[in-house]
């Protein structure tokens, strides 16, 4: 049985105050730009996990308050999930117009140079990692052009599967909803299974 507890914090509702369970725990997860849930569900942080393939990366990496968070600054390390090949391959890609006004799909680069300034240590998934979490949920081909994993169910997948550690992986904070392109439906109902399995505890 394992004895150390990792919990990763979504970014949807809590009910209850779990900052106790929470702050106690070994490890602690979070993403993108976590919730504070009226401080509900404590401060920790030793991962974060962020998503380079949005506008809301650009935004984030160039936001000052986000940088200084506790979540930024308490983070042993910063991993981005999806690589850069999926994000090529895959992510709607901008058009000429707004490509020659400087968008870009892929924030990857600009991520690790800020985290890097910030002192931060970085980790890129490799790409088989993204297709495997896709392919758990029905993802295949040409759909992965139009249905993406949310950074929260990759931030699972990465732990269910990580051998090099012996956690009890419990979660918090998922609401399965939220942008159109995430497969919440197949999301939920995969994290449903885990649980059911015991291979996942639902807290709170």
């Amino acid at each position: 049985m394992n004895t150390k507890t990792l919990i990763i914090v979504g970014n949807g509702p809590i009910e209850c105050d779990l900052s106790k369970q929470i702050d106690s725990a070994d490890y602690v997860v979070r993403f993108n730009q976590p919730q504070t849930h009226n401080g509900m569900s404590g401060s920790k942080t030793d991962q974060l996990v962020f998503a380079t393939s949005s506008k809301q990366a650009w935004m984030s990496l160039d936001d000052q308050k986000f940088l200084s968070s506790k979540a930024v600054t308490d983070a042993k390390e910063i991993v981005f999930a999806i690589h850069p090949l999926i994000i090529k391959k895959y992510h709607p890609q901008p058009n000429i117009l707004s490509y020659c006004f400087g968008k870009r799909a892929d924030a990857t680069f600009k991520a690790i140079n800020t985290f890097g300034e910030c002192g931060k240590t970085t980790r890129l998934l490799p790409p088989d990692f993204y297709l495997s979490a896709a392919s758990a949920l029905g993802i295949h081909d040409e759909s992965l052009k139009n249905t993406f994993p949310s950074t929260g169910f990759l931030s699972i997948w990465q732990h269910l599967h990580d051998d090099t550690h012996d956690y009890t992986i419990k979660i918090c904070g998922f609401g399965w909803e939220g942008w159109k392109r995430h497969p919440w439906a197949q999301e939920k109902q995969w994290v449903n299974e885990q649980i059911a399995a015991g291979r996942i505890e639902k807290i709170g």
